[in-house]
């Protein structure tokens, strides 16, 4: 920067009218003209004098001003100070950033990436929704570079799905280079998790309860392990294996599937079954019309097979909130026609496990309406439990929850063993 005018120096320069020429500065800043009337207010003395140098005429005792930019880039000019006042105000301080017009070629170049008919059909639909701007710059660090290259990188990423239980971290190195980059919190995986999500929707497939703001990696917390599980299943409906070991699901006498001629398990004996079978195996299940029933507690599963054996029907236990492995067999149950019937704990967390069981993979209830829970309060033993935790209502019967306040009582699972396996037995 080229050392102003001493004229202009003595002027408007110096710390005593910084401040001052920091107003003027953010006239031009917002896209000020550069002719026309300035209005200034609140001025101090001293800048109300360095005003009426520049402009030629006398100061008045009055904390407001109008300047004509006009007349005084005519006197700047004339005096061969400066060329206008925003050249002055630039060799004073530097240049002038036009922030109007900046954040007009950065809203453009946003448009274009927003826009761009080549991305991949996921991503294309999923950018026009609502929330997906806001988690895109938050992602790249309102980038636009940046964001351009994370959804190249996700659709070439969603280009592999649906996959058949390939290891998340092995798509992540085959497709970026980088075994880790689409762990959780990695802005690839956020979004390519938010396009799956978003096609779902699009699909009439329920959507996970989450939204793409859980996904997001700038949050100054670590996701938790519900957020966790919620992207696992995404992964795992898109056949991409995550931990693809963990929480396996418990079945009995399940049938053995078309095209196997030995199934994994035992007739009548208790059987795990890995997310990572299920989604490599791709088991079709010949189930249509059948039912299938869903227990909440290992403990019924194990009662099921000592005291039924090969006599018990299909019997898929969700071990508490299912987990992906779970919510995968069940999927793949209800798309072979299945009937799911579900039964769990009488307490809240029970409740909340059927609605999302009824609401997510079409299942029925069990023996959970409110006339079982009232015969069970009232068979109660002095061994009584109270319900705790967290209220919430019954999707399918809007009297069950009332009635379970009014008798204050948990009943667990196994508790009514007897009437479920009368259900459970084929002979």
């Amino acid at each position: 920067m080229a050392t102003p005018d001493p004229r202009l120096q003595r002027l408007l320069g110096g710390p005593e009218l910084a401040a001052l020429r920091q107003r003027l500065r953010r006239h031009f800043e917002r896209g000020g003209a550069a002719e026309g009337m300035l209005q200034l207010s609140q001025l101090q003395p001293v800048e109300r004098e360095a005003l009426a140098l520049l402009s030629g005429r006398p100061a008045k005792v009055t904390s407001s001003l109008r300047l004509d930019l006009a007349e005084l880039q005519a006197r700047l000019q004339s005096a061969g100070i400066a060329g206008s006042l925003r050249e002055a105000l630039e060799r004073l301080d530097g240049p002038i950033t036009d922030f109007l017009a900046e954040r007009a070629v950065t809203q453009a170049a946003w448009l274009v990436i927003l826009s761009r008919p080549d991305r991949h059909p996921f991503l294309h639909a999923w950018l026009q929704s609502a929330t997906a701007a806001g988690l895109l710059k938050r992602l790249s660090r309102q980038d636009a570079n940046a964001a351009d290259i994370l959804l190249m990188q996700a659709g070439r990423v969603l280009g592999r799905l649906p996959a058949t239980g390939l290891p998340r971290s092995q798509l992540a190195a085959q497709i970026l280079g980088d075994a880790h980059a689409l762990d959780p919190g990695r802005p690839v995986a956020a979004l390519v998790l938010a396009a799956w999500r978003h096609a779902e929707a699009a699909r009439g497939v329920p959507a996970a309860e989450i939204g793409d703001e859980a996904l997001d990696d700038s949050r100054e917390e670590p996701p938790g392990p519900a957020v966790d599980e919620r992207a696992r299943d995404i992964w795992a409906r898109a056949g991409v294996l995550v931990n693809e070991l963990a929480r396996p699901v418990l079945v009995l006498n399940l049938p053995l599937p078309l095209g196997l001629d030995t199934a994994p398990w035992l007739p009548g004996e208790p059987a795990y079954l890995s997310l990572r079978w299920l989604l490599r195996a791709a088991p079709q299940w010949a189930m249509a019309g059948r039912t299938v029933f869903v227990c909440e507690n290992p403990n019924l599963l194990a009662i099921a097979a000592d005291q039924l054996h090969t006599r018990c029907a299909p019997l898929v236990c969700t071990d508490g909130m299912p987990a992906a492995a779970q919510r995968t067999l069940l999927q793949q149950l209800a798309r072979s026609g299945a009937l799911l019937r579900y039964h769990g704990d009488f307490d809240w967390a029970g409740l909340r496990i059927a609605n999302h069981l009824l609401r997510y993979a079409g299942a029925a209830p069990w023996r959970m309406e409110m006339a079982d829970y009232e015969t069970a309060a009232r068979a109660a033993t002095s061994a009584r439990h109270a319900l705790t935790g967290s209220e919430t209502e019954a999707l399918w019967d809007a009297h069950l929850a009332p009635t379970m306040r009014r008798y204050g009582l948990a009943i667990a699972e196994e508790a009514l063993a007897e009437s479920l396996l009368d259900d459970l037995c084929l002979t």
